[in-house]
């Protein structure tokens, strides 16, 4: 007997921060809105964290220095995060999205992937789930999603950035080559800036130029990585859907006004990130026990560093306590620091954990 063929399906919601503002405040749609940092007349400090499509049309982009957005877009809505609101809409969002599939995995804040093979015949009841899924998102939340579906998470996540805002792709398998040889080698999971500037140095431009690539030349350059990056390229993936905890991760980061190596401002700093990372895991009844710290210097070069506990624990006192710890190395360079952030990760839900330190 066969083995059944998987459909799988992912959800990504369309300029969810923007999208949320928007929804709370009906006077800004329409206009311009970046959720980042404070650009102070074009004189900021820190990125975008997310654009609305009125901005991106202006060239306003995620993680575009918020000085260089504000000299794009002078006139649009500058908003500072709002993450316990976006995250109490996320998991409302999540939990209408987990009943429409036995498997379900959420990437992130804003994106999920479901395993529809048991729930469905095939591609056309697919479809018919998904936009019943998009419109109980619409209904319930006033928010809209764009879907892909595909034989596979790398050919469904590809879909679902294909139609965007409120889009609904479907690739079947034996399509799924052919639908990704035009595109650019970046929509491809895990092909990083970086990594796209070596393969088109390589000549390789398109999805299509890496199917067709010599696999050995591939491997030499990346690797076990280069075996992955063609498989990819070819619309195969075996990875699968898997039920995890809600978040993979809680981060908060912050880019000082002026360049500082000053210890007690950077711990300041250091301290209120770590209250604001505690807050979101505690308000998720999370319980975290790898704590990772980011610094980056003031010619951009980034380092970060983590510990993983011998225990789990969501207290503010132990989080700080090892983020100073973690930091320390960092401070004794002499060298100015532009930015730095806490993130939390090793999760596991409050009422799973029985011994709290």
């Amino acid at each position: 007997m066969s083995e059944k063929k998987r459909i799988i399906l992912h959800m990504d919601m369309d300029h969810f921060y923007t999208a949320v503002e928007e929804r709370e405040h009906p006077e800004y749609r329409g206009k311009p809105v970046v959720v980042g940092a404070d650009p102070k007349e074009g004189k900021g400090r820190g990125v975008v964290s997310t654009s609305n499509y009125e901005a991106r049309k202006a060239g306003v982009k995620s993680g575009l220095p918020i000085s260089r957005a504000w000299k794009l877009c002078p006139e649009a809505i500058y908003l500072p995060p709002n993450f316990p609101l976006y995250i109490r809409v996320s998991n409302e969002i999540m939990e209408i999205a987990r009943k429409y599939a036995d498997k379900f995995e959420q990437w992130g804040i804003d994106e999920a992937f479901l395993d529809l093979s048991t729930r469905v015949k095939d591609y056309a009841e697919a479809e018919a789930l998904a936009r019943k899924l998009k419109r109980e998102v619409k209904e319930k939340e006033n928010l809209t999603c764009s879907i892909g579906i595909g034989p596979n998470k790398l050919v469904a996540k590809v879909a679902s950035d294909y139609q965007k805002p409120h889009g609904l792709t479907v690739v079947k398998e034996k399509e799924a080559e052919a639908f990704l040889a035009p595109l650019q080698v970046r929509k491809l999971l895990w092909v990083g800036r970086k990594t796209e500037a070596k393969l088109k140095n390589m000549g390789i431009q398109i999805i299509g130029d890496l199917a067709s690539y010599d696999p050995t030349v591939l491997v030499a350059t990346f690797g076990a990585m280069g075996t992955q990056m063609h498989l990819s390229a070819h619309g195969i993936d075996r990875s699968e859907v898997e039920t995890r905890t809600k978040v993979k991760s809680v981060s908060h980061e912050t880019t000082f006004e002026e360049d500082t190596d000053d210890a007690a401002t950077v711990l300041t700093a250091l301290d209120d990130l770590a209250h604001e990372v505690a807050k979101q895991v505690v308000e998720q009844k999370l319980f975290f026990k790898t704590v990772t710290v980011k610094v980056r210097y003031q010619n951009f070069e980034t380092h970060t560093r983590s510990q993983t506990l011998n225990y789990m624990t969501n207290r503010l006192q132990h989080l700080q306590k090892t983020a100073r710890k973690l930091l320390e190395p960092y401070l004794k360079t002499d060298r100015k620091i532009r930015l730095i952030g806490v993130r939390v990760s090793n999760f596991v839900k409050g009422d799973k954990q029985k011994t709290l330190v």
